[in-house]
């Protein structure tokens, strides 16, 4: 489904869902969207995305960046293009081959490039934030008239952002629902259906597709440059089987072997049948809900590192903080904020913070991710408290001041 054109100003700063989707606010992206229909923004505002991504910067990666195969793939839907035909050992770019079969028709494909390019970084963490799970970027570099892949469909929920140029979309039929990871699509086994939907991307454009719809795309007249941002989400199955693995640690009725001849055609399974159910109820009774769903929350923390440019300037701004200086929460930051009575513990890039209980009113409004007068924190600090905990919080690489 497509929404109504409305130009966005870009933001400024960090990104966020907001910018990506609207002028899709995001109560209706989840309604109406999210792992049930695509969507497709039309802006007619060509430099919305431009901030992310240039074509300037995907040809200084692929010439300075020493970038390697994988993380450097060609495709061609309409010929075999093998890693033989543009690396020198299997792993090294031959750049000249690259460009060489990209003037041919093969898409450049360049994936962790937010882990190199601080604005896709910063993109990449806004989305974590939100969904609370790992994201990654793919970046397809098309030729003129080329199509990359064939129809298929991604294990992954992904966003489009068209950064140069323009494609024509193809959405087809979703023969497996939400698949898990390893459901990669096989088109002998999964009938892509008919053509559902069809549009054309142009710069600033964007379209979400969720995970098991088939689509395919092809490039117009110009080259075209666009953004995939997947979202590698946590399942509801994810969490039974956390939730179930738990109940088996504790409970040695888990434990036990399965009945002696199984396997066996006479075997009565109404006894197993009856088991099972009395096993699944001592899950429910004995398992730890909130223990599964923090082991899912200690696994997101972990995987996202500090986003720390700048940061030696701001170690060597300090001291020259004062009362009335201006800070806020560092862009890309994630953090979990937990509290007792005695104090308040705030878990981030793999460390565990601790701070007096009574500087939870300002801890969470320095956290909050809108800037901040120090004078102005909520709670029972004096100025110099106040000074303090900011201080802490910049060297934690949690917050950032204003400097100038």
């Amino acid at each position: 489904m497509s929404a109504p054109k409305q130009s966005t100003p870009s933001p400024v700063a960090a990104p966020s869902l907001e910018w990506l989707i609207a002028p899709i606010g995001k109560a209706q992206f989840f309604e109406s969207y999210w792992e049930k229909q695509p969507l497709v923004i039309h802006r007619g505002d060509p430099a919305y995305y431009r901030f992310l991504l240039s074509l300037e910067e995907v040809d200084r990666a692929l010439a300075t960046l020493g970038r390697r195969y994988p993380d450097i793939i060609l495709k061609n839907a309409s010929r075999s293009v093998t890693a033989d035909d543009y690396t020198l050992d299997g792993e090294t770019l031959d750049v000249g081959a690259v460009c060489r079969l990209f003037e041919e028709g093969s898409t450049i494909t360049l994936a962790y490039l937010d882990t190199v390019l601080p604005a896709l970084t910063l993109f990449c963490r806004a989305l974590e934030n939100e969904f609370n799970c790992p994201s990654q970027t793919n970046i397809y570099l098309t030729p003129p008239a080329a199509q990359g892949a064939k129809p298929h469909y991604d294990t992954h929920d992904v966003f489009v952002l068209q950064i140069a140029g323009s494609k024509q979309w193809t959405i087809y039929g979703t023969p497996l629902e939400l698949p898990l990871p390893g459901q990669d699509f096989d088109a002998e086994i999964h009938p892509r259906g008919a053509a559902t939907l069809a549009f054309e991307l142009q710069a600033g454009d964007m379209a979400y597709v969720p995970r098991g719809v088939v689509h395919d795309a092809r490039s117009t007249d110009a080259v075209s440059l666009h953004v995939t941002a997947g979202i590698l989400r946590f399942t509801w199955l994810d969490l039974l089987l956390e939730f179930v693995a738990g109940a088996g640690l504790n409970d040695p009725a888990f434990r036990k072997a399965l009945p002696a001849g199984f396997a066996r055609p006479e075997f009565d399974r109404a006894a197993a049948r009856r088991t099972l159910r009395d096993l699944l109820e001592r899950a429910w009774a004995k398992s730890d809900f909130d223990a599964a769903l923090d082991r899912f929350a200690d696994e997101f923390l972990s995987s996202c590192p500090p986003v720390l440019e700048g940061q030696l300037a701001q170690m060597a701004s300090l001291e020259r903080l004062r009362i009335d200086g201006v800070a806020g929460t560092r862009p890309g930051a994630i953090a979990l904020i937990r509290e007792n009575a005695d104090s308040l513990i705030v878990e981030c890039y793999r460390r565990k913070i601790s701070f007096p209980a009574y500087s939870s009113p300002a801890v969470r409004r320095a956290l909050s991710g809108d800037e901040f007068v120090v004078r102005d924190l909520p709670g029972d600090l004096d100025d110099a408290g106040k000074l303090t905990l900011v201080r802490r919080l910049i060297r934690e690489g949690l917050v950032v001041a204003r400097l100038g």
